[in-house]
């Protein structure tokens, strides 16, 4: 019984020998723990600073002017973004906002490694039959450590500041329905459906058949495509094309003071400085010059602007932007609109533009009646605008 309650007094003191080294491994866990954990303190700590960066990053953004030197950068941002360079359309839109500073508003987000990113601005006058002035937003990115930081915003409100300082109530701009990202951004901005319509056609070689030919049916518009079906039936029938019918030509310098009598004629305004801004434009601004004149016995009759900068509102496709077309009231009704808009689509296939774009008021149903004739139909873009208090 003695050695009973020694080998049970032995156990019970060999326990706390047991019992240590148990606390022991209760306490070695902890600087495994510490180990494991090293990469979620890591990540803690970036966490917990991330709030402090984006702060600093947001008070560290700066809005200037954009110089030549961004060039770089903002092509660099703009490619990350579309997936491939756009050099040369920026390389332009730099340029020509150097030397027409009055048109062209550009401005860029600075952020303490550099340029996070940019909006392209132009003040529109008399485009698309507008009245009153206003800027339409071309292009803004934001590049990839820019976004979420407010970026965008700010280069919004410098825009609407410079607006409000040329004395314009509107900033307009133009995105596809499905572009929700952007559609996002412009709803936050402040932007609401605009009020015109964005119609498009398919370039389709100039195959607009003259409406005042007899004999010549007008095809159905589904079945204008870029490629002409040589096996279809009466193909002859579209060989009356209405530009047969006048002399369409480039737009050139002399015939600044037809244009002018023309837009006079039309929307019974004085817009000499705009029409001046227009062919000065068309014949140094667009990238190719595809603007026209159309004369009928040696009298310009017609005119029609247009610009092939494939690189606003984002657009990655070669697309044409139709401006304005006016036609000479004494010549109304004898194919003038058509022979433009025939000789335009015949200089676009050959460039390979895809598209003609434009924009007309949802009341303007001569022009929506004369543009449909013409094989436009709605795009798959909105309109929108916002109102500057």
């Amino acid at each position: 019984m003695v050695q009973s309650r020694a080998r049970t007094s032995s156990k019970s003191k060999k326990k706390p020998r047991r019992a240590a080294p148990r606390a022991a491994q209760t306490r070695k866990p902890e600087p495994r723990k510490a180990k494991a954990s090293q990469p979620q303190k890591t990540a803690a700590r970036t966490a917990s600073t991330a709030p402090h960066r984006a702060a600093t990053s947001v008070a560290a953004i700066k809005i200037r002017r954009l110089s030549p030197k961004d060039l770089d950068a903002v092509v660099a941002i703009d490619a990350a973004i579309m997936g491939r360079s756009r050099r040369s359309y920026y390389e332009r839109r730099l340029r020509i906002a150097l030397d027409e500073p009055q048109l062209h508003v550009q401005f860029a987000a600075d952020g303490p490694k550099g340029p996070l990113g940019f909006v392209l601005a132009r003040r529109l006058h008399g485009q698309f039959g507008r009245p009153a002035p206003s800027f339409r937003l071309e292009m803004m990115a934001v590049s990839t450590a820019g976004q979420g930081h407010g970026v965008g915003t700010q280069l919004m409100q410098a825009l609407e500041t410079e607006a409000r300082k040329q004395g314009l109530r509107e900033i307009r701009t133009a995105a596809a329905w499905s572009r929700h990202d952007m559609l996002r951004f412009l709803d936050h901005a402040g932007f609401h459906l605009g009020r015109n319509l964005i119609v498009d056609c398919a370039v389709h070689g100039g195959r607009i058949v003259d409406p005042r030919t007899d004999g010549v049916a007008t095809p159905e518009r589904e079945s204008w495509s870029n490629e002409i079906d040589y096996g279809a039936q009466n193909q002859n029938d579209y060989e009356a094309l209405a530009r047969d019918h006048a002399d369409v030509r480039t737009l050139q310098a002399d015939d600044l003071h037809d244009i002018m009598r023309i837009d006079r004629r039309t929307s019974g305004q004085q817009r000499d400085e705009y029409v001046k801004l227009l062919v000065d434009e068309a014949l140094n601004d667009s990238a190719v010059r595809v603007s026209l004149t159309a004369r009928v016995d040696g009298i310009v009759a017609g005119f029609v602007a247009a610009s092939t900068d494939f690189g606003d509102f984002g657009r990655t496709e070669p697309v044409a932007v139709l401006d304005t077309i006016g036609v000479d009231p004494d010549y109304a009704h004898h194919g003038v609109g058509h022979a433009l808009l025939s000789q335009l689509f015949v200089n676009l296939q050959a460039l390979r533009v895809e598209r003609v774009e434009t924009v007309v008021s949802s009341h303007n149903f001569a022009l929506l009646g004369f543009l449909y004739d013409a094989g436009f139909e709605q795009a798959q873009r909105l309109g929108f605008v916002k109102s500057l208090p």
